[in-house]
């Protein structure tokens, strides 16, 4: 997941329909302290995911920094902060990170290689991704990613060489998600909220479809699509990634219900 802000949609959330003042998302008075909290942020993240098959990342601060990652063989309903690896560019592991003495300091490659998204191996996700398309726009929540979505068709197996990343980057652009054809889902935002609720929402979209379409052959009919200009609309509001942030912080906010563990200042 990247930390860049070039996203096509934007950071706002629309207010209207809604009264009161909405969370936004926490400022740091330390850059220190920024960086604990993402990557409390994002052990959390992968204990809410909570499957060992798949990979998340997040850059420090920018793209000149080195960026976390999950340990491989480590299940995601364990990861704590202190497990996470700091990579760099190059793919070497840095000597701060993880447990130095520990079983789980080992690089999954592929998650070096597309580092900067969200890419768990979900069964509807993989399944719609060998239909070699993207979503329709025939609900509310597909509208999400209308537009705002690519398919990638290239498949060369599992991601060992900066090559394929970067084309896969490249075919991602400003978008924040993509359908890589015979593998699975993609996810990228500004935010780990964002990424993780867009993560699922594109899941469940995907599902939706697959069972849609399934109804309406089985007629022999075609699903109805939502408007080009309403599709267009709907996606600039529960598409954005303001909305994503406040959706997705739900999420860890069930999370620390369950566990009773909140993020700390060191302050």
């Amino acid at each position: 997941m990247t930390s860049a802000s070039n996203d096509a949609q934007s950071d706002t959330f629309d207010l209207k329909g809604f009264r009161g003042k909405l969370p936004q998302p926490p400022v740091f008075p330390t850059k220190l302290e920024e960086r604990d909290y993402l990557k409390f942020r994002l052990a959390q993240a992968f204990r809410i995911f909570g499957s060992v098959a798949g990979h998340t990342a997040a850059l420090q601060f920018g793209i000149e920094h080195p960026f976390w990652v999950n340990p491989f063989g480590l299940h995601f309903k364990l990861i704590q902060p202190f497990d996470l690896l700091l990579v760099d560019h190059k793919g070497e592991i840095q000597d701060e990170s993880g447990q130095k003495n520990g079983p789980f300091r080992i690089l999954n490659t592929a998650a070096f290689m597309i580092h900067a998204a969200i890419h768990a191996a979900r069964p509807d996700g993989k399944a719609f991704s060998a239909l070699g398309r993207t979503l329709d726009p025939i609900s509310q929540d597909a509208c999400a990613f209308y537009n705002d979505h690519v398919l990638y068709q290239q498949y060369n197996g599992i991601v060992l060489d900066d090559v394929e990343g970067s084309c896969i980057a490249a075919a991602l652009g400003t978008k924040k998600a993509a359908i890589l054809q015979n593998h699975g889902l993609l996810v990228a935002t500004s935010s780990i909220e964002a990424t993780v609720h867009f993560y699922i929402a594109l899941e469940r979209a995907c599902q939706v479809q697959l069972l849609a379409d399934t109804a309406a052959a089985a007629h022999g009919g075609k699903t109805v699509h939502i408007n080009p200009t309403q599709a267009a609309v709907t996606g600039r509001g529960i598409g954005s990634r303001g909305a994503g942030w406040f959706t997705g912080n739900t999420e860890f906010m069930v999370l620390e219900r369950e566990e009773g563990v909140m993020f700390k200042s060191s302050a």
